[in-house]
């Protein structure tokens, strides 16, 4: 399949379905190349496009990226590849939805921002969103940060895909 057409969802999939192409995309594009800019890049098209393939509350989400640890200050996150307006450079562990993940290395799954305890309001629309670290070695590297738009914009599914995805990204990427 020719590269564009990776981010290239049929009408009409369901949520299931989506998730399955985006990590059956994301193998292929990271067949033969482990570094992480690439692969997180187009990790972050894959999931921008998938979303918008899907009916709401998916089709609002408004930012799909990516923190990393800071090489030059390991209880910080930094920005990485997104897909959205621009964001929040910095992140200190422990701070908002972000940084609790970060912090813990639990996925965290919040149905409403205005609810949670210390939410950095990087987008003013976003009004629920899913934060799932990515480990390797037992420590955490990055994070996946999806924020949507719409109240419960996630839910179970979206976490048990997203955890898997993260699971390829720390297998398929040198840090």
């Amino acid at each position: 399949m020719v590269h564009a057409d990776s981010s290239t969802f049929a009408e009409g999939m369901s949520k299931k379905e989506v998730y399955a192409q985006v990590l059956e995309q994301a193998k292929a594009l990271f067949e033969g190349q482990r570094n992480w800019i690439c692969n997180f890049s187009n990790t972050a098209a894959l999931l921008w496009h998938a979303y918008h393939s899907l009916p709401l509350p998916s089709s609002a989400v408004n930012w799909a990226g990516f923190y990393f640890v800071d090489p030059t200050n390991a209880s910080q996150l930094i920005l990485g590849p997104f897909q959205g307006q621009v964001a929040c450079q910095v992140i200190a562990f422990g701070k908002g939805v972000c940084g609790a993940a970060a912090k813990t290395g639990v996925t965290q799954l919040v149905e409403d921002v205005e609810k949670f305890p210390g939410h950095i309001a990087c987008d003013g629309a976003s009004r629920s969103e899913i934060v799932v670290p990515i480990l390797k070695g037992g420590k955490v590297v990055a994070i996946i940060d999806i924020d949507c738009a719409e109240l419960n914009g996630f839910g179970p599914e979206d976490q048990t895909a997203l955890e898997e995805l993260a699971k390829l990204l720390a297998q398929s990427c040198d840090f």
